[in-house]
């Protein structure tokens, strides 16, 4: 018999296809799981508390090695294309059994936790790994079960992930031999051939993009907080936009740092946890996530580390940009515990705009508001994926979230579309945390402490008595003023030393968002088409 340790579920890893394991470690606690991490060699201790980690040749999400099983359920609905390619059925079944016969032999890390923190839309999950870093991660990032509800635990989700396992891409009609492969019909995720943790969460979030919007439930690629007056904010942003910065306020109370629904009764963290980029992590910019690393059970991945006094330098890239820190939400002083509040008050698109043009802050039509949550305009920033270089790469991701979205974007935005209409007093900003004054190489980053007054301002209803100026390029209303920014700051064409040389670059983006939006048209109304930039 298989020995076990931890709290076992009655629905055993035989209903998996899971057999003759040597050890069957069940949803441990946090020490626990960092005792073997330390005794298996898979991390070390930094010096408070926290577990450094390396995730080898693979530093960010794997998007080209992702898939989805093309099957009589998926055919119609699903958005196939470059984001959701197609496997076979029996490609899947083939690498199943491949897969669970590799966990023959060996230890093996479950954890039963739950995705969605909310009664209605709560999905049990099983997250089954080959090592204990990963399993703390998934511990970390997922809503926590009662010790004595394990016992009954039965998922309606599986993710097996098994990082030295590979795919025979000859065999299997893999892209090589990593793999990320959604079955909605056998509700599992395989993941393999990469250590990537960001993988197991993102699968998840997936999921839930393609089964919520069946239900009702608007899902989103963003963080939420709330302040004074119940006023709930929404930050959307792809990876290094400031999602989790922006959104850990000291002044408010965090609900989520990165993946949210919208139902008929307000906003719902899907997660228990926060997974923040750790690169030049600074104390005085950002106190509440750089305290939250140092806690006991962070688990710090591919941060360096000084092997004899432990310290961390958050400044040292040497692995990757992508420098990334998942702890407990509970390890922020300031949360929303049950993971929900109402609806949203104010809405923010963040864009890393790498050409300079887009204003800090401006404010959106609804109809403004759909295209450029079409559009999803920003620059993906190094390491965050697999072939990233150095410098930021120019990029259209559909509903700031391209990557997870099983469904045809139109979904989403009819979906945001129908939110808005319903709460007509809700306000949608687009927000530039990228560069002013010039591209990338002659610009520089937007000041941080001007982004969060300008957001502050928005939250605290400043901004609705000021006069607005138009952008004559891309139509935006831009805040004449805003308390703690300079006034030249905010009309990006006023930062370049040379105007015409704003014109020139600012034409050239435009051109990039009508090329990209001709594929939305024939979803959209000619209204929000119009809605756009102007050429």
């Amino acid at each position: 018999m298989t020995n076990q340790m931890g709290t076992p579920s009655r629905y055993g890893l035989e209903n998996h296809g899971i057999r003759n394991t040597t050890m069957e470690y069940w949803t441990l606690p946090t020490a626990p799981l960092i005792e073997r991490i330390v005794s298996r060699r898979e991390g070390i201790l930094a010096h408070e508390g926290g577990v450094v980690v390396r995730t080898g040749q693979h530093t960010g999400r794997a998007p080209n090695d992702k898939f989805i099983v093309r099957d009589d359920l998926t055919t119609e609905d699903v958005w196939w294309g470059k984001v959701n390619q197609p496997i076979t059925p029996e490609a899947f079944d083939r690498l199943y059994l491949r897969m669970t016969a590799y966990f023959q032999g060996r230890d093996v890390f479950v954890q039963d936790v739950l995705a969605a923190n909310h009664p209605d839309h709560v999905m049990p999950i099983r997250v089954i790994t080959e090592s204990a870093w990963h399993n703390l991660f998934a511990r970390n990032m997922f809503v926590r079960l009662p010790f004595d509800r394990l016992e009954q635990h039965v998922p309606e989700f599986t993710v097996i992930q098994a990082p030295r396992f590979q795919a025979s891409p000859e065999e299997e009609g893999t892209n090589s031999e990593a793999f990320i492969i959604l079955n909605f019909t056998k509700k599992v995720v395989l993941i393999g051939g990469t250590s990537y943790a960001g993988e197991i969460k993102k699968s998840i979030f997936s999921v839930l993009n393609y089964l919520l919007p069946k239900r009702g439930v608007f899902p989103m690629h963003c963080s939420a907080n709330v302040g004074g007056g119940d006023r709930v904010a929404l930050f959307f942003g792809l990876s290094g936009t400031g999602k989790t910065t922006l959104s850990s306020d000291a002044s408010r109370m965090l609900i989520g740092d990165d993946e949210h629904g919208w139902g008929n009764d307000g906003v719902f963290n899907f997660e228990g946890g926060c997974y923040a980029k750790a690169i030049r992590l600074n104390p005085d910019l950002e106190p509440l996530i750089y305290q939250a690393t140092r806690h006991f059970g962070s688990v710090l991945e591919n941060v360096c580390i000084d092997p004899n006094t432990r310290r961390v330098d958050f400044d040292d890239d040497t692995y990757t940009e992508n420098t990334r820190v998942s702890y407990p939400i509970g390890y922020l002083p300031n949360i929303v515990e049950e993971g929900r509040a109402g609806h949203p008050t104010d809405i923010f698109f963040l864009t890393a705009d790498a050409f300079g043009v887009i204003p800090p802050i401006a404010k959106l039509t609804n109809d403004q508001a759909l295209y450029y949550f079409l559009s999803g305009y920003t620059s993906k920033l190094a390491g965050t994926e697999k072939g990233l270089g150095q410098e930021p790469q120019t990029t259209f991701s559909a509903c700031f979230g391209a990557p997870f979205l099983p469904l045809r974007p139109s979904v989403y935005a009819e979906m945001l579309e129908e939110k808005l209409k319903a709460h007509d007093a809700t306000n949608v900003w687009l927000v530039n945390t990228g560069w002013t004054g010039g591209a990338f190489g002659v610009g520089k980053r937007i000041s941080l402490p001007h982004t969060r007054s300008m957001i502050a301002a928005a939250l605290d209803g400043q901004l609705a008595g000021r006069p607005f100026q138009a952008d004559p390029v891309f139509g935006l209303a831009i805040p004449k003023s805003v308390s703690g920014v300079p006034d030249s700051v905010l009309n990006p064409r006023d930062t370049w030393g040379n105007p015409e040389d704003y014109d020139r670059v600012a034409a050239e983006l435009v051109g990039r968002f009508t090329k990209n939006f001709e594929q939305y048209k024939p979803y959209v109304e000619e209204r929000v088409f119009r809605a756009g930039p102007r050429e």
